[in-house]
């Protein structure tokens, strides 16, 4: 098994695929790697050589990822909210950032919706 940025990648998966198991890491970044690195993209990830292994270590340790990466990420959201700016407040408020609707949808930015009893009107 291979470890790489503290995680570890999974035996059976192709390397391609595996090494979007790290933070920061899709599939084109991993593709590009493993290109500088001189590996098959199809190989799985048992089959690393200990050579392949090390240059693949050394191309990701140079890249921000993991930790680090979502150190900044956060920094970068609290920025926004110290800001005021309207990225910000959205956040703040728990809302959907980028223009999508609230009336409906938006339950898994807004969370569970929890019933409440409506107030019987007073008769004359």
């Amino acid at each position: 098994m291979a470890r790489i940025a503290g995680i570890d990648l999974p035996k059976y998966k192709k390397g391609q695929i595996g090494l979007t198991y790290i933070y920061g890491i899709g599939r084109t970044t991993a593709e590009e790697i493993l290109d500088e690195a001189g590996v098959d993209p199809t190989k799985k990830v048992q089959d690393w050589t200990d050579e392949e292994s090390a240059s693949i270590r050394r191309i990701i340790g140079e890249i921000k990822v993991e930790g680090e990466l979502r150190s900044e990420v956060q920094t970068n959201i609290k920025r926004l909210m110290d800001i005021g700016c309207n990225r910000g407040l959205r956040h703040r408020k728990g809302l959907p950032l980028r223009g999508q609707r609230t009336k409906t949808n938006a339950r898994s930015r807004k969370g569970k919706r929890k019933t409440v009893a409506n107030k019987k009107k007073a008769t004359k």
